[in-house]
């Protein structure tokens, strides 16, 4: 199955070492509240967040350094098992 990266809008604060963290995001028209930065990673071209969102949803954004935008890279439900980024 193909998959293709939702992108999303983000409301992101750059810290004082100048690294974009995501606050708040924009899906599907919805704007979704950060209310937990459960965990981060990153590579050498990208910043990946899982974040706890308003809505109760799980999701992993991904910031591309070198392009500077963001995408959704998956959604999980609080319930079930992962579901694909619309």
């Amino acid at each position: 199955m193909e998959t293709d990266l939702a992108h999303v809008t983000v409301e992101a604060y750059a810290g004082y070492k100048g690294e974009e963290t995501p606050r708040a995001f924009t899906l599907e028209g919805s704007r979704l509240l950060v209310s937990e930065i459960v965990a981060r990673w990153y590579t050498e071209t990208h910043s990946y967040f899982r974040v706890c969102a308003s809505d109760q949803h799980r999701y992993v954004l991904r910031y591309d350094l070198d392009k500077m935008s963001w995408q959704l890279v998956m959604c999980e439900t609080t319930n079930k098992g992962v579901k694909e980024p619309t």
